[in-house]
C-alpha cells in the first residue's frame, strides 16, 4: 500500500503559474515559453490580469490546449485607462492585480495535491515575486525584451552608468560594458537617452531589478549565442538562462506538434488568406514587408513619406497600417494603389509569423520591436530598421552593426525618414553586393536560431529549468 502511494505522488501533474503582463508584445513570447515548459510534461497555468472592457482575449487556434488560460481581475472594471497617467495606472494595477493573484495563489494551493511551487512572473512586475515568497514560492522572472537591453537597465539601477547621460568619449558615444564599447547616444533606449520623456516608464523599467537578487532564475527571450557577452554578464549577476527565440515551434524545431502561432491574442484576428495569396503571386525575394507594430503611431508627414517612397520603388510591398492610423495616409494613396497594378497591398492586419515565413518576402521594414526583431531573426528575413522609442534604437542598432542582417533608414534634420531614404535603403537590402551579404548573415542567424531551440542552448536551458522544478517537488 506504501508502494501505491508513494506512485500515486510521483505521477501528480507539477504545476508551474506563469504570470504576464497584459499587453500582446509581453503576452507573446511569455505564453510561448508556457508551452515549451508544458512539452516538458509541466502543467502550466497561464495567468493574464485583464477586466478592460476595450480588451478580450482571442484563442486563435488549439495552439495553447498544452497550457491552461487564466484570467483575473486587473482591478480597472468600469475605468476609462486612457483617462489615467501612467503613475497613477501603474500604481492601481499593482495594487489591484497583488489582490488578485493573492485570491489565486491561495485557492491553486488549496485545490491542488501539489501546488506550483514556481512562479514565472514579467519582470516588469517585480512585486510578484514578493507575494511568491509570501506563499513559499520560488520566482523567475521572464524578461521579454533583449538582454542587452536589459543589461542597460541594470547598469542604471546600480548606479554604473548615471543618467542624464554623458558623452564619455567625447564625439556622441557612451560605453555600455559588456554590451557594446562604443553606443552612440541615440542608440540607448529613449527611456534612458532621454529621462524626462516618459518618467514613469523609466521607474518601471528600473524598478525590473529592484528585487531581482531575490529571484531563483532570470529567464530571456534570446539565445545565448545571439547575446554571447551580455548573457555570460547577466549570468555572473544572477542564475540567468536564455530561452529564446520564443517564436511557435513549427518556425523553428517543429518539436511542438500544431504549434502555428502565440494562440493568445488581444485583438480580433482578420483572415490572413488575402495576404498569403496575394503573396503567392509574387516572385521569391521580390516583396518588402512594412509593419511598426501595434502600438507605434506615426505623424502624417512621416506616413506620406513612407507612400512616397514605397511608389517609388520598384519591389513589391506589404504594408500593415492599423485602422486607427488609416486617416494618416495621403489623400487618394488608396485610389493611387489601383494604378499600380497589383505592385502593393495595403492591410489592417496580417498573420506576421506566416508573412516573414513566405518565399516571396525578401525585406521586412520594421520598428525593431524586441518581437518583430527576434522573428525577422529566426526566419532570416534582412530588415531595414525604422525604430522609433523604448527599447527599438538599441535593437536597431544590433539588426545594422553586430549582427549585419539589415541596416539602417536615417531620419533627416527633422526626425523624418524620407521617401528617398526609403527607397534607397530598401534597394540596398534587395540588391547588390551589400544585399547578399545581409541574406547571407540572415540565413546564418536563422539556422542558429533553429538549433538553438531544437536541441541546443536554449533547449538546454528550458529542459534544465523543468527539471529544477521537477526536483523541487522530490526534497
Amino acid at each position: 500500500m506504501m508502494d501505491q502511494k508513494k506512485s500515486e505522488r510521483t505521477i501528480n501533474p507539477i504545476h508551474v503559474l506563469v504570470l504576464t503582463f497584459p499587453a500582446q508584445g509581453h503576452i507573446n513570447p511569455m505564453v510561448q515559453f508556457s508551452k515549451r515548459l508544458a512539452s516538458k510534461g509541466l502543467n502550466v497555468a497561464f495567468i493574464i490580469p485583464l477586466s478592460e472592457p476595450s480588451k478580450s482575449l482571442h484563442l486563435t487556434n488549439h495552439a495553447t490546449s498544452s497550457i491552461k488560460i487564466e484570467q483575473i481581475s486587473d482591478g480597472f472594471e468600469g475605468v476609462d485607462t486612457d483617462e489615467l497617467s501612467l503613475d497613477i495606472y501603474f500604481e492601481l494595477f499593482r495594487v489591484s492585480v497583488s489582490k488578485s493573484l493573492t485570491n489565486f495563489i491561495e485557492q491553486h494551493q488549496s485545490s491542488q495535491d501539489n501546488p506550483a511551487k514556481v512562479l514565472v512572473y514579467d519582470s516588469v512586475m517585480p512585486w510578484a515575486l514578493d507575494l511568491a515568497v509570501q506563499h513559499g514560492m520560488h520566482g523567475a522572472s521572464f524578461f521579454t525584451q533583449s538582454c542587452a537591453v536589459s543589461a542597460i537597465y541594470c547598469h542604471v539601477h546600480q548606479g554604473t552608468l548615471k543618467l542624464p547621460l554623458e558623452d564619455s568619449q567625447g564625439q556622441g558615444y557612451v560605453s555600455v560594458p559588456p554590451v557594446m564599447s562604443k553606443l552612440k547616444l541615440n542608440d540607448l533606449p529613449s527611456f534612458v537617452a532621454d529621462v524626462d520623456a516618459y518618467p514613469a516608464l523609466l521607474k518601471l523599467v528600473l524598478d525590473q531589478f529592484s528585487n531581482v537578487m531575490r529571484a531563483n532564475w532570470l529567464l530571456f527571450n534570446t539565445f545565448a549565442e545571439l547575446e554571447v557577452e551580455v548573457v555570460k554578464w547577466m549570468g555572473s549577476q544572477c542564475p540567468a538562462l536564455a530561452v529564446g527565440p520564443t517564436i511557435p515551434s513549427m518556425y523553428l524545431d517543429k518539436r511542438i506538434e500544431h504549434d502555428i502561432d502565440y494562440g493568445l491574442s488581444l485583438f480580433k484576428p482578420n483572415d490572413a488568406k488575402t495576404c498569403i495569396e496575394w503573396l503567392d503571386s509574387k516572385d521569391a525575394d521580390s516583396v518588402v514587408y512594412i509593419s511598426f507594430g501595434s502600438l507605434a503611431s506615426l505623424g502624417e508627414e512621416q506616413m506620406e513619406e513612407i507612400a512616397i517612397g514605397l511608389k517609388r520603388m520598384k519591389t513589391n510591398f506589404l504594408w500593415v497600417v492599423r485602422k486607427s492610423e488609416e486617416k494618416k495616409l495621403p489623400r487618394n494613396f488608396m485610389q493611387d494603389m489601383e494604378l499600380l497594378d497589383g505592385k502593393g497591398l495595403v492591410v489592417n492586419w496580417c498573420d506576421q509569423l506566416q508573412v516573414l515565413s513566405h518565399g516571396s518576402v525578401g525585406c521586412f521594414m520594421t520598428h525593431c520591436g524586441w518581437n518583430s526583431t527576434m522573428e525577422g531573426v529566426s526566419l532570416g528575413v534582412p530588415m531595414a530598421v525604422v525604430p522609433q522609442w523604448t527599447d527599438q534604437p538599441t535593437n536597431a542598432a544590433f539588426i545594422a552593426d553586430v549582427w549585419k542582417v539589415g541596416v539602417r533608414v536615417r531620419v533627416n534634420e527633422k526626425g523624418i525618414v524620407t521617401g528617398e531614404e526609403i527607397e534607397s535603403r530598401v534597394n540596398e537590402v534587395m540588391g547588390g553586393e551589400k544585399g547578399k551579404e545581409i541574406k547571407a548573415n540572415s540565413l546564418e542567424w536563422r539556422e542558429r536560431a533553429r538549433i538553438a531551440m531544437e536541441e541546443g542552448s536554449s533547449d538546454n536551458n528550458i529542459s534544465d529549468f523543468a527539471k529544477n522544478i521537477v526536483e523541487m517537488y522530490k526534497q
